[in-house]
């Protein structure tokens, strides 16, 4: 028989006598809600300023604080004191910050676009201008502060602050067509940004790309809303192996007004573009269509002439970030796993390797900058253990590198702009976010603000403490962890519950603090279950190997993996191997879908929440770096895909989609309840109508679901003799 490897790190539960169970309108309605900072903006010097609100006024305001003493310093700017303004619901600065775009009417996109009504306010004067009547997307400040680039209607505007002449510099903006400025609807879910356009340093130039999606295929999606007849949202959304957009670079000259194409050869995206420090050179990133060849460029605004300066290769795919950045000479740093781990590297202006700053057999997360003076950098990893994060820093040199946090636990950190302080947000499984002022070197010098109120008030609950172990299987050593009654008797069977993403790059095991799924397993042990969480191949931050074994398969290592653990885990005296269920959201109702069918005789139940049912159905970019396309790789996808063993249901399955999902696409759903229907399996569903992908927009639909599937969870999983006497006791 084989055995598992438990390497706890936290020693188990608590026995707690008339203590309060957590109820599902607690946890929905924000009971165990963390306090914590708002986003603070780090500004010249020592200083940061928040978003404030009056509660007796009503009025935002920008607040200036002072890193050294946490003591706010003055009030910027109060909406109450402005004539036009009542309140605003953002801000930024203009470089020299003597100015701020306030904005207001926030209209949300998609999941990280909006529209909204914007106004410059100058400090000095105090007054307020207008930028346009209209709702306007991604405002920015040329350098200079003399202008502002914004886009509406698909178009990109300019507007000279000192005169009040707007200037349009593209006119073939049209919707479902072309898009200059701004990214098209997979750029922004999967590369990650919404703006599409730079200034240079100089205010001279303005970089954008232009996105034509005449040729990419329309989706449209029925919205029931509230009137007589439904309406449909339409939009391009290219789907694996079918037309993209064609991403195009191009540079408006500010004195010239002329709009100059640039050639970066053959590529099919630029998931990126930045200034150097150069004023007169862009740099662009480029990939092919397998995302496995990527291209640095730097462009010469003169000239137009691009020229290749880094190239990385993979056998699976390249991983697009933001960290590159770049120094006083030119030199830029870059991260890459190209060693095998995810690592910080210098390179010279002409792209030579300077040196690997960072090394060994763990990951970089977090790039946080480089202080010239000091020739230091400061960064994030999991050097201390792949289900902890820890701040370090190290010489440019590679040398001299220094823990700056704790090892254990989870630490995120925010510098200011000269890099003389961190704010550190800590937390651990055991631990609610605290936040703490510490100098460059590490020192605390404050704690800011912590959740002992929380704390305290947890104590009055029914609670049990995650264990984290290494689960061994003939195939794998994964991350785990488990929670097990607050009066867990070993002698006793219990039901075991998984939960899982699973998604490529990603992780469900981490030593940090309680979202709000984590109350609901607690609600769930609270009920009797075992609830266990374990990482499969194909996660993150232990190694390119370990995360791109999945390449071209999506689905099946990480099922193989999902049940491997499960059968490990049922060989535990004190769990029910008969009764074990599996559930997952997006990703991981695509894996909890799959373990249901292919483990038909290990799961008893499995609830899959907008789940992809076929990688068919998904976006190009996504999909394409993991699975090729469909064209290339039909087995990759087909024998994965949940809708070809449909036959193979045996067990309870609960199906829930959000009908105005513009990410997952209710198309999956249906298309699995259909092929359920045709083999005249039983199953259940929930749809929610016109939710999306998070499926939580209007009044109580959060509750419902978990109420759903809390229930279908007690009518299906632990319902033999003895777990029912278990469940009742």
């Amino acid at each position: 028989m084989k055995k598992i490897l438990f390497a706890f790190l936290v020693v188990t539960s608590i026995v707690s006598a008339q203590k309060k169970d957590i109820t599902l309108e607690e946890i929905w309605s924000g009971a165990f809600r963390t306090e914590g900072m708002n986003e603070l903006n780090s500004m010249n010097g020592d200083y940061y300023t928040l978003l404030g609100f009056n509660r007796d006024t009503r009025s935002t305001s920008v607040d200036k604080y002072s890193y050294k003493t946490l003591e706010k310093v003055e009030t910027i700017v109060d909406s109450k004191n402005l004539d036009n303004l009542k309140y605003f619901e953002t801000y930024s600065f203009n470089n020299n910050e003597t100015k701020l775009l306030l904005g207001v009417d926030s209209e949300p996109i998609y999941r990280r676009s909006s529209l909204g009504i914007f106004f410059v306010y100058d400090i000095a004067s105090k007054s307020l201008q207008l930028i346009d009547e209209e709702k306007i997307q991604e405002p920015t400040f040329s350098p200079d502060s003399k202008k502002v680039a914004y886009a509406k209607g698909n178009n990109i505007f300019i507007k000279n602050l000192e005169t009040n002449q707007l200037t349009q510099i593209t006119n073939d903006g049209e919707k479902n067509k072309i898009i200059n400025g701004i990214c098209d609807w997979v750029y922004e879910e999967e590369f990650s940004f919404v703006k599409a356009f730079e200034w240079s340093s100089d205010s001279k130039n303005l970089a954008f790309l232009r996105f034509d999606e005449t040729e990419v295929p329309t989706f449209s999606m029925d919205i029931t809303g509230k009137s007589l007849y439904p309406t449909q949202q339409v939009f391009k959304y290219p789907k694996a192996g079918e037309k993209n957009s064609v991403v195009t670079l191009h540079l408006f000259n500010n004195e010239s007004k002329n709009i100059s194409n640039i050639d970066l050869g053959d590529y099919e995206y630029i998931p990126r573009i930045k200034w150097t420090k150069d004023t007169s050179t862009l740099s662009a990133t480029t990939l092919n269509r397998h995302q496995n060849n990527l291209n640095l460029f730097f462009v010469n605004a003169k000239t137009n002439k691009a020229t290749i300066v880094l190239n990385e290769t993979d056998k699976a795919y390249v991983d697009i970030h933001d960290n590159l950045t770049f120094l006083k000479d030119n030199s830029f740093i870059w991260t890459s796993e190209k060693d095998g781990f995810n690592h910080i590297y210098h390179y010279s202006k002409e792209g030579k390797l300077k040196n690997q700053i960072t090394s060994g057999n763990w990951e970089v997360t977090s790039f946080y900058g480089v202080n010239e003076k000091t020739k230091t950098i400061y960064y994030q990893s999991v050097e201390d253990g792949s289900i902890n994060r820890t701040v370090y820093s190290v010489g440019l040199n590679g040398k001299n590198k220094k823990r700056l946090t704790n090892p254990s636990g989870t630490n995120r950190v925010s510098f200011s702009k000269n890099l003389n302080y961190f704010i550190n947000t800590f937390s651990d499984a055991n631990t609610p976010p605290i936040y703490t002022l510490h100098n460059s070197e590490g020192k605390q010098l404050k704690e800011i603000l912590n959740n002992s109120k929380l704390s305290e008030e947890l104590k009055n609950f029914n609670l049990s403490k995650k264990e984290f172990f290494i689960l061994k299987t003939e195939n794998a050593e994964l991350n785990a962890w488990i929670l097990k009654p607050a009066d867990f008797d070993q002698n006793k069977e219990y039901p075991l519950f998984m939960t899982q993403y699973s998604g490529p790059g990603s992780q469900s095991v981490s030593n940090s603090w309680n979202g709000y799924n984590d109350y609901w397993y607690q609600h769930l042990a609270q009920k009797g279950y075992v609830v266990v969480c374990v990482d499969p191949r194909g996660t993150g931050f232990k190694g390119r190997d370990f995360k791109k074994v999945t390449y071209k398969e999506l689905g099946k290592y990480e099922v193989i993996d999902q049940i491997d653990a499960a059968k490990e885990l049922g060989q535990l005296p004190y769990i029910n191997k008969d009764e074990i269920g599996i559930w997952g959201w997006s990703y991981g109702g695509f894996m909890s879908s799959n373990c249901l069918l292919k483990g038909n005789d290990v799961f008893k139940m499995a609830i899959a929440v907008a789940p992809v049912t076929s990688w068919r159905f998904y976006d190009s970019v996504y999909t394409e770096r993991y699975m090729q396309t469909p064209q290339e790789n039909p087995s990759g996808y087909d024998e994965n895909s949940p809708l070809n063993f449909a036959s193979m249901l045996n067990g309870k399955f609960l199906l829930a989609h959000g009908s105005g999902d513009d990410n997952v696409h209710i198309q999956n759903t249906m298309r699995l309840t259909n092929a359920l229907i045709e083999e005249n399996k039983p199953f259940e569903q929930a749809i929610y109508p016109d939710r999306t992908h998070g499926i939580y927009r209007g009044k109580n639909t959060r509750l419902h679901l978990y109420n759903k599937m809390t229930n279908f969870i007690e009518q299906n999983l632990g319902n033999n003799k003895q777990t029912l006497e278990l469940l009742k006791q």
